[in-house]
């Protein structure tokens, strides 16, 4: 794990753009990888459930980025998704995520995306006293209660599943 000063370009602009919002949470980097649920809720010592995944669609018709930010174990029902910004999505191929983020997929946190986007967040993660986001890198990530998930993002609150 390494601390502040040490953090790659990635991380460390998650970090400013934490300060910038208000927040002082701390980014953790690690030596292996976070890029998914299992990897993450291991390095940290948490459950699956407590990762707070963020997933990039697009949005078919208007090519807008949509973000979800759902439990670890949860698969997003894209149909939810489309009657919450009424038109069809896909998923969001590598290229996509990093120009609308600016971040690689298994790095994209909820916070510092290039482009503004409509974000949506899973209910089940409400119900856990502390999760864990990605901090910009596939080995980066940060400890935050569900309440400032809301209030870092303005998501809307909505089932996922």
């Amino acid at each position: 794990m390494s601390n502040e000063f040490d953090l790659s370009p990635g991380a460390k602009r998650v970090q400013e753009t934490l300060r910038e919002l208000g927040f002082d949470n701390e980014i953790f980097e690690f030596q292996t990888t976070t890029r998914t649920s299992a990897e993450a809720a291991q390095a940290v010592g948490c459950e699956v459930g407590q990762i707070a995944k963020s997933i990039v669609f697009r949005a078919m018709r208007t090519g807008r980025p949509v973000l979800v930010i759902a439990s670890g174990p949860n698969r997003i029902n894209e149909k939810r998704i489309e009657e919450k910004i009424s038109e069809p999505v896909g998923k969001a191929d590598a290229e996509f995520v990093r120009q609308k983020t600016g971040f690689v997929i298994g790095g994209v946190p909820p916070v510092g995306h290039t482009e503004k986007m409509e974000i949506f967040i899973d209910e089940d993660l409400l119900k856990y006293e502390e999760i864990w986001a990605a901090a910009g890198t596939p080995r980066a990530v940060f400890k935050l209660t569900p309440s400032e998930l809301i209030r870092m993002t303005g998501g809307q609150i909505i089932s996922v599943k």
